[in-house]
């Protein structure tokens, strides 16, 4: 196991649930490897939000076993230089993946994400590889 914090996007949280067999998920591979991980509030924000019960009671307890990382100031000065910065390059990606970026860079986790498409344009960041198996 390597001991290191994977900072996991929503993306791979959809997958995750979606699955009816959990061990052909993206996240259960992740945990093959790493065995700690977090979360950007924002992301905890985007599951809860339109979570019908059945949701609830399956995603509480999880984001109670992660680190919850907040959006601070630190993450907003990231998350405005990256903003500008992709804005400038004509590359602007949605805003909630500019701050759950910004809030992996500013705790210096990888990323893991199912969307690498816009996470890649986000200078600074380091993403999990997705080719292990």
């Amino acid at each position: 196991m390597v001991e290191e914090i994977i900072c996991l996007d929503s993306s791979v949280l959809i997958d995750f649930y979606r699955k009816k067999d959990k061990t052909k998920s993206y996240f259960y591979n992740l945990t093959t490897r790493y065995n700690v991980f977090a979360v950007s509030v924002l992301t905890e924000y985007e599951k809860l939000i339109g979570s019908k019960e059945d949701k609830e009671i399956f995603w509480e307890p999880f984001f109670n076993t992660v680190e919850v990382l907040p959006f601070d100031k630190a993450v907003n000065i990231i998350a405005i230089q990256v903003f500008k910065q992709l804005k400038t390059a004509s590359k602007l990606i949605e805003i909630p993946d500019i701050l759950i970026g910004s809030t992996a860079i500013a705790h210096g986790y990888k990323l893991a994400t199912l969307n690498r498409k816009h996470f890649e344009r986000i200078a600074g960041l380091s993403l999990v590889d997705l080719d292990f198996k």
